[in-house]
């Protein structure tokens, strides 16, 4: 992977985001020439360049993907883009939804012709679960994206920019997740949950970084990889918290209540990373399914697409109801392995 993105400039667009940081200290580990953080939040970017500051390879921009020219301005010189920023809160989608489409769709066309313009090499479009069968206007406007993301496969002529996108479900601990909520309320002595059957794919920021990078290291053009990740319910993971922290505080676990709230607007009880159609159209690797473009068009193929171990995908379904869901052991495990305790 550090041979591939040697002397390449990258940008990051939400790179002052869980993802887009994450994403920005990675590619600072390889011998990559420059990163250029794309944020609207120039607070965030501030924090980040006084994190960053040993770092002279790294430039930070004020900019927001709504605004096309400043991303064309953004992409003089990239070889590679990561497309990270979005809105990407259920609620706050559902009580504003143009500016979802406003940010997550047009934001994202604006993207993809900003950078066939520009001559980028490729373009990695970080998606999530919710857009699949989506049933609130985050995940709907994500789907969209996807979409548009993908579709340049067909459209796009002899621009030499190939187009992917990686899905993935919750990331832990990220900013605004359930983790530091959890952690909170448990100094409070009662949790806060919508319904402890709710069943959530789950990974830490660096396995989805990871995966990430790896998927721009192998993409074609066109495919969207699903990243492997496990599942556990909300449920156990409030009381594998408790019993983990609350001590922490000199709490007793017994004494931490559990309060359910039912479900938010827009949430649903079980995620799905891949549909039974779309199992039919993938591959399969050691940590990731990979859809290859869904539509068949006259005279174009998609044989040259082939990655190495990869072989046809072995489930029919992805979701997080059907996979086995971690124990709260393994739960326990997993927080404290991440440091999340």
């Amino acid at each position: 992977m550090n041979n591939f993105f040697a002397k390449k400039t990258i940008l990051v667009t939400g790179g002052c985001g869980s993802i887009g940081s994450e994403l920005v200290k990675q590619l600072l580990m390889l011998n990559i020439s420059k990163v250029r953080i794309f944020d609207h939040d120039e607070n965030a970017l501030f924090h980040m360049q006084q994190e960053l500051e040993s770092y002279n390879n790294v430039r930070f921009l004020v900019g927001d993907i709504r605004d096309r020219d400043r991303l064309k301005l953004a992409m003089d010189g990239i070889d590679i883009v990561f497309h990270a920023a979005a809105l990407k809160h259920v609620p706050s989608c559902e009580y504003n939804p143009f500016e979802a489409i406003k940010t997550n769709v047009l934001g994202t066309q604006n993207l993809i012709e900003s950078a066939m313009e520009k001559g980028v090499d490729r373009v990695v479009t970080i998606s999530t679960d919710k857009a699949i069968n989506p049933v609130n206007v985050m995940g709907a406007t994500k789907l969209l994206a996807e979409r548009l993301t993908s579709s340049t496969y067909y459209y796009k002529g002899a621009k030499k920019t190939i187009f992917s996108s990686v899905r993935f479900g919750n990331v832990l601990n990220s900013r605004g997740s359930v983790i530091p909520l959890f952690r909170e309320q448990i100094k409070k002595k009662e949790i806060t949950v919508t319904d402890p059957n709710m069943t959530r794919f789950v990974m830490s920021i660096k396995q989805a970084v990871s995966l990430v990078l790896k998927a721009a290291e192998i993409m074609h053009g066109g495919e969207t990889f699903i990243l492997k990740m496990p599942a556990m319910k909300l449920g156990d993971l409030a009381h594998s918290m408790i019993e983990e922290i609350a001590p922490k505080y000199g709490i007793l676990p017994a004494n931490v209540k559990i309060k359910i709230m039912g479900a938010r607007v827009g949430e649903k009880t079980h995620e799905c990373l891949m549909t039974e159609d779309e199992a039919k159209n993938a591959l399969e690797t050691k940590d990731m399914f990979i859809l290859l473009p869904l539509l068949l068009v006259p005279n174009m193929t998609t044989a040259k697409f082939s990655y190495k171990g990869a072989k046809a995908a072995s489930t029919k379904l992805y979701d997080s109801k059907s996979v086995r869901l971690l124990t709260k052991e393994e739960i326990k495990k997993l927080l404290a392995t991440e440091c999340f305790l």
